[in-house]
């Protein structure tokens, strides 16, 4: 589904390349993890998924299409196949966990019997049908996440991106939410997830790529957090 090929990045040319002759793809259905230290290109490299950067050299493909060519109502629909997820959650902080699920759905121009259905849904699938009229500001750092995992997902994307998901959570909140990230994959969704937690990639025992100064330095189909 996602294919790099022969990529590179430089932004400026009396500097190293932040990512330098990248080659790999992602399937659909896979749960992929990207690990490196910070300044290694996995920022620069998920930004390339979304076509926010384009390679200075080389090419990304989106099934079979060269990110570079799309046009921008084609870039508009890529990205609506992708669910972000951040690590400081960017939720709407004036607005419950319902209508932050409900701004996105709209957003997305879903009707609204299709909020009406869809949002409580979703809330319940992350665990939170009781908070649905809690304000962020009333939640914990796992639950805004979990908020955030279900704004990601309820428009039905093929892949979601989580960028360091459990980077502001302890460590029982981040195991939470590894676990629901790996019933979305087993929903059928490809998950790609960057984190720095070692405990969260030998735990999950799927593919780990590493990167370093820009390259792949490892690609291990069930690997462990090796840096």
């Amino acid at each position: 589904m996602i294919y790099f090929e022969n990529v590179s990045k430089s932004y400026f040319d009396d500097t190293s390349p932040a990512l330098e002759n990248i080659n790999f793809s992602v399937e659909p259905g896979e749960l992929l993890s990207i690990v490196g230290h910070s300044g290694a290109g996995k920022t620069t490299l998920l930004k390339m998924i979304l076509a926010e950067e384009f390679p200075t050299e080389g090419k990304v493909f989106f099934e079979s299409s060269d990110i570079q060519t799309l046009n921008k109502q084609e870039l508009l629909d890529l990205r609506r196949r992708i669910g972000m997820i951040f690590q400081d959650f960017r939720l709407l902080p004036h607005k419950t966990a319902y209508e932050n699920i409900r701004f996105a759905m709209e957003a997305a121009g879903r009707s609204e019997e299709e909020i009406e259905a869809d949002a409580p849904h979703v809330l319940e699938l992350v665990g939170l049908e009781e908070k649905l009229w809690n304000f962020p500001s009333e939640l914990s750092g796992g639950e805004k996440q979990r908020v955030a995992i279900a704004r990601a997902i309820v428009n039905q994307p093929d892949i979601v991106i989580a960028d360091e998901p459990t980077g502001n959570l302890d460590p029982i909140n981040a195991y939470d939410i590894i676990e629901i990230l790996k019933k979305v994959n087993e929903m059928g969704k490809t998950v790609i997830l960057t984190t720095h937690n070692k405990g969260v990639i030998d735990a999950l025992g799927k593919r780990v790529i590493t990167i370093d100064k820009g390259k792949i330095i490892r690609d291990d189909a069930k690997g462990k957090y090796i840096l």
